[in-house]
């Protein structure tokens, strides 16, 4: 479970800084400069590694046994610019607190 959060975490970074830079730096240079390049290269990009996030995401959620409608909408967060950072802090925190071991206890003796 923790390869798969660590893989999901790494993945969701990079789509978010790749989104990132397709919006603030790619689109401007697109709509307003006529300069399509960054679009060309980068969506591309974000394209390929949002298919990675998909499985990553998909991967951790068959593991921690999520419901259906989390891992759809944490999927969804690939696609708004920095909501990728938030699901995966949220996500994180969620799948650390349910999958943490009790600590033992003492024995009364």
């Amino acid at each position: 479970m923790r390869a798969a959060l660590t893989r999901y975490r790494v993945i969701a970074w990079i789509v978010g800084v790749v989104l990132i830079l397709l919006v603030v730096i790619g689109m401007p240079l697109k709509y307003g400069f006529d300069e399509p390049i960054v679009v060309e290269t980068v969506g591309q990009a974000h394209g390929f590694l949002y298919m990675l996030y998909l499985v990553a995401t998909f991967d951790l959620s068959r593991r921690v046994d999520w419901p259906l409608k989390r891992m759809i909408l944490v999927m969804l967060a690939g696609t708004v610019p920095f909501l990728s950072f938030w699901a995966e802090r949220r996500v994180s925190t969620l799948v650390l607190a349910q999958h943490a071991e009790p600590a033992p206890q003492p024995v009364a003796g």
